[in-house]
């Protein structure tokens, strides 16, 4: 803290201290807590002060600062979706200023990561992350997805990266932050089952951990209002199903916020996950919207399972016949698709589509041999041709 901070505080003391040379406990106490109190906002004041000084101010208006430009073109690192169209077979393609985007890069030591003219300032950051959805991953004419997702994945990151070093907080933040977090989620399923060298569903959740987390704490100490608050947290209840820490930031949300109906819906599901009451979860299912059931649909195989478990105990008898019709109603699946998750997990279906339930059948299928794709069909009914665009943007 300053030295001036600190004259502050002292003259503060003095002006409040009793004019006897005698105090009383009870006086003491009370003028100690108030210096202390002041003392600490006096210098949470100085420290916001002095971070708003020492963030660095951002100058560039393009999406790629031209320094890098030209250097990625000159060593040859440019994307293919930054070249200019035609030079593509070029021993060097040319970069199209228009369509570069900065790359992420690790600090490094003797890398000035601060340079203005490297930086670029909010509105650039949000036209930056509207350019990757609208063009990039909206785009129907860029194949495959996974190179898509690669490429939009890294240019979010040097996003991130570029507001961290500016320390960009409030309706700047959230305005970037919330369609970076749809991006992921609809990522999360539509990469599902993927293989690990091309898409590693660990590495999208811990960076889309952090951005819910960052946008979370956008909300609590932003000013507001924040029209979208209410589909975040659901999403992010969802996402987190069974997580204690999910479920308390919701509860200690506003009122008007938790009697919200989505947010009433996420919490009636979240309960039903810990209540194992897994063919009630399925059926409120029904009722989330597409980004909604795509936060939550990594959930859906170890509910499927904990059901046939279950039912494994429940109808274990040598006579006991259940009806395959009725089993795929409860998992929400089609009866083919019931019989094939069945026999994954040992359960015998005979040639009158009746199950078998035996608690000594019941087996863990082995690694890669659950095509959890396959079983989608509650979340995918749900896109009725809904675009990428659409979806990231919120337009649902």
């Amino acid at each position: 803290m300053s030295r001036r901070s600190g004259t502050r505080i002292t003259q503060l003391q003095n002006s409040r201290a009793p004019s006897g040379g005698w105090r009383s406990p009870r006086n003491k106490k009370q003028c100690q807590s108030e210096s202390k109190t002041h003392k600490n906002e006096v210098e949470a004041e100085d420290q916001g002060k002095e971070i708003k000084e020492m963030a660095p101010r951002a100058s560039c208006q393009t999406m790629c600062p031209a320094q890098e430009l030209r250097n990625r073109e000159s060593q040859n690192r440019l994307h293919c979706f930054e070249v200019v169209p035609g030079t593509e077979s070029f021993r060097k393609p040319k970069g199209d200023p228009l369509r570069a985007v900065k790359e992420y890069s690790r600090p490094a030591a003797g890398k000035d990561v601060t340079k203005p003219s490297c930086l670029r300032p909010p509105d650039v950051l949000l036209k930056t992350v509207c350019y990757l959805i609208d063009e990039i991953a909206g785009s129907t004419s860029l194949h495959p997805w996974t190179e898509v997702y690669s490429f939009v994945f890294d240019r979010l990151r040097s996003v991130k990266q570029d507001m961290i070093i500016q320390r960009l907080s409030g309706k700047d933040c959230v305005a970037i932050l919330e369609p970076t977090v749809r991006f992921h989620i609809y990522a999360s399923y539509r990469l599902c089952g993927e293989p690990l060298r091309i898409y590693d569903p660990r590495i999208n959740d811990t960076h889309l951990q952090e951005y819910l987390s960052w946008l979370f704490d956008c909300y609590k100490t932003g000013s507001g209002p924040y029209p979208n608050q209410e589909e975040f947290q659901t999403l992010g209840l969802l996402y987190n199903l069974g997580s204690s820490p999910a479920a308390q930031d919701i509860l200690e949300l506003p009122e008007r916020l938790r009697q919200t109906p989505s947010l009433k819906l996420a919490l009636a599901i979240n309960r039903a996950f810990l209540e194992g009451n897994h063919v009630h979860l399925l059926r409120l299912v029904q009722k989330l919207d597409f980004l909604q059931a795509c936060a939550l649909h990594r959930h859906l195989v170890t509910c499927r399972r904990h059901l046939l478990l279950i039912y494994c105990h429940g109808y274990h008898s040598r006579n006991c016949r259940f009806p395959l019709d009725r089993l795929a109603q409860l998992l929400s699946l089609e009866p083919s698709l019931t019989a094939e998750l069945c026999q994954v997990y040992g359960i015998e279906v005979n040639q009158h589509n009746q199950v078998l339930f035996s608690k000594s059948a019941f087996t863990e299928p082995e690694q890669g041999s659950l095509d959890c794709k396959l079983y989608h069909s509650i979340v995918s009914e749900k896109q009725r041709g809904l675009t990428v665009k659409s979806i990231i943007h919120g337009c649902t």
